[in-house]
């Protein structure tokens, strides 16, 4: 009987040849499409705040409310990286006094499908990721494997 695992489905492959494309054409790894744009919406706060967008447009402060252990610095800063990314746009209200609102700009509803089944495997999945993190944190780094003791230095 044959153990052996069988082969990787067809995307993992394509994604690890992507990889390899992008080294062999001399592309460096910080510079790697993929991560490039992944390390901006896959933050900390930026996929909260392009959930909320995907809904509808959000003044500031409704943002601000939505996601309340956000500082404001912060907030600005993430909503200034995702207009530079050309994900979301900003739009002064004709208000007295001002107002400016957000909106997901075309490319940004664009990433609102592919995040939405990211965000789905997340829910489906947080307790298998707390339940393993738990578990790697039990293991004494004197018997962890190599690789655990590489993840933890």
């Amino acid at each position: 009987m044959d153990t052996a695992a069988p082969p990787p489905a067809a995307p993992e492959r394509r994604l690890s040849q992507q990889l390899h494309d992008y080294q062999r054409a001399g592309v460096a790894i910080d510079q790697c499409p993929v991560r490039d744009v992944l390390g901006q919406i896959g933050d900390k706060w930026s996929t909260l705040f392009l959930m909320l967008l995907a809904e509808r447009p959000h003044r500031f402060g409704e943002l601000r409310r939505a996601v309340p252990d956000i500082s404001q610095r912060m907030l600005t800063q993430t909503l200034r990286d995702l207009q530079r990314e050309g994900l979301v746009a900003r739009a002064v209200l004709p208000l007295a006094p001002p107002g400016v609102e957000y909106r997901l700009t075309p490319l940004g509803r664009s990433l609102s499908e592919p995040l939405a089944q990211l965000v789905r495997w997340a829910e489906a999945h947080h307790a298998d990721v707390r339940a393993a993190r738990a578990a790697f944190a039990a293991v004494p780094p004197e018997t962890a494997a190599p690789t655990q003791l590489r993840r933890r230095a």
